[in-house]
């Protein structure tokens, strides 16, 4: 990849940190805009009481200069601030072993595991006692710095006009059927803290919420990612590793909790024939067009210029208040599953945090395909491009 990236930090550390390397100069780098991306992944409803504590922001650290990137690596950092609350417990040095920090530690030790999460296969493979040590950067906190990192990324694709939306379209059982174009509903999915347009709906997922939060259950749910003004020819057909549909795929099935990912209309395809399946194509006023998509933008790895769509289903978070079965690992007994301050649904935050993680392959796939020393020059060659392309 030319847009390049790795986070660094623990869920209750001092911060998290993000290099990003291939950034192409000129690009106009935000800190509102970044901030604001960083308060959407905050919104939720049955989000838990992190999210009272943290307000996350921006600093950054190098590669911008006057608010445009300079070509050499961006370093940012988010400030954990609740990091002051464990500054014994999470301390990169050591700490004095006095009798008041040695409870404090051994208060925040874990032992008993949660299944569904990284605790057990970590711990073992790890070869740690102390599961936090796994627990702290399984964390979906890390997902922050993704974001602040797909903001930048969408700093690029903004140079193009490409730009994506994201919305919930399940919770449990509540299912929203109303079908509409999602830009056309921005104000509505941003202005809800469920992600949806859909009011009928957005009542019924909270319902489900508000249940499985008195029951000491959690939710997962199914969300979509849009791109719109994605040009013809990103990725490519030639290699397993450079098909766009792959990269997303891999992109999106890395945030923690989902646990499937589509493209287009994805599994439906199984009980479609072919004459269903496939979008044909039209001349109309000299140019290609077509009245379906079900490819989701994208055929046999390329973008074919349609809107990229992709659905991807969030598990239910396994840290619940009614624990499940597990083990102590550490004395290797029967035990109850550990607690810790969680969310009941994050449904709408995960939607984001895959809108971001999109941006970074598209933004990476438009390097690839037009240059990225600088923002000039990958517009130069993008105009000579779509020039060449709409005289096929």
């Amino acid at each position: 990849m030319l847009f390049r990236f790795l986070t660094s930090g623990e869920s209750h550390g001092k911060c998290l940190n993000a290099i990003i390397e291939g950034v192409p100069s000129g690009v106009g780098i935000d800190i509102d805009f970044i901030n604001t991306e960083l308060k959407r992944r905050q919104i939720g409803y049955g989000r838990g009481g992190r999210m009272k504590i943290e307000s996350d922001s921006v600093k950054i650290l190098s590669g911008v200069r006057h608010g445009k990137s300079i070509g050499s690596p961006i370093c940012i950092e988010i400030t954990n601030r609740d990091w002051e609350n464990w500054s014994v417990a999470m301390s990169s040095e050591p700490v004095e072993l006095n009798s008041e920090n040695i409870d404090i530690i051994e208060s925040k030790r874990i032992k008993n595991v949660r299944p569904g999460h990284a605790d057990f296969a970590g711990a073992l493979k790890y070869n740690h006692t102390d599961v936090r040590n796994i627990l702290e950067r399984s964390s979906a906190r890390e997902t922050a710095a993704r974001v602040a990192v797909g903001a930048i990324a969408k700093s690029v694709l903004k140079e193009f006009n490409i730009e994506g939306i994201s919305f919930v379209q399940q919770i449990g059982t509540a299912i929203s059927e109303k079908e509409y174009n999602p830009f056309d509903c921005k104000e509505e999915i941003e202005g809800s803290d469920l992600r949806t347009a859909d009011k009928a709906a957005y009542e019924k997922m909270k319902a489900e919420i508000d249940k499985a939060k008195s029951d000491g259950d959690t939710l997962g749910g199914k969300f979509q990612v849009v791109f719109r003004n994605i040009p013809i020819g990103l990725g490519s057909h030639v290699q397993w590793d450079k098909k766009l549909d792959g990269l997303i795929a891999q992109a999106v099935m890395s945030i923690q909790a989902v646990k499937s990912v589509e493209i287009g209309i994805g599994s439906k395809a199984a009980q479609t024939l072919g004459s269903q399946t496939h979008d044909e194509i039209f001349i109309e006023n000299n140019k290609y067009i077509r009245k379906t998509n079900n490819a989701g933008g994208i055929e046999a790895g390329i973008s074919n210029g349609e809107n990229i769509i992709v659905t991807a289903v969030m598990k239910a978070i396994p840290t619940m208040r009614k624990p499940l079965n597990s083990v102590a690992i550490d004395k290797k007994e029967q035990a109850a599953a550990h607690f810790e301050r969680s969310d009941t649904c994050a449904a709408a935050a995960c939607a984001v945090v895959a809108e971001a993680m999109i941006a970074i392959i598209l933004a990476d796939a438009m390097m690839e395909k037009f240059s990225h020393d600088s923002i000039s020059e990958m517009k130069h060659n993008f105009e000579d491009y779509i020039n060449v392309i709409s005289k096929r």
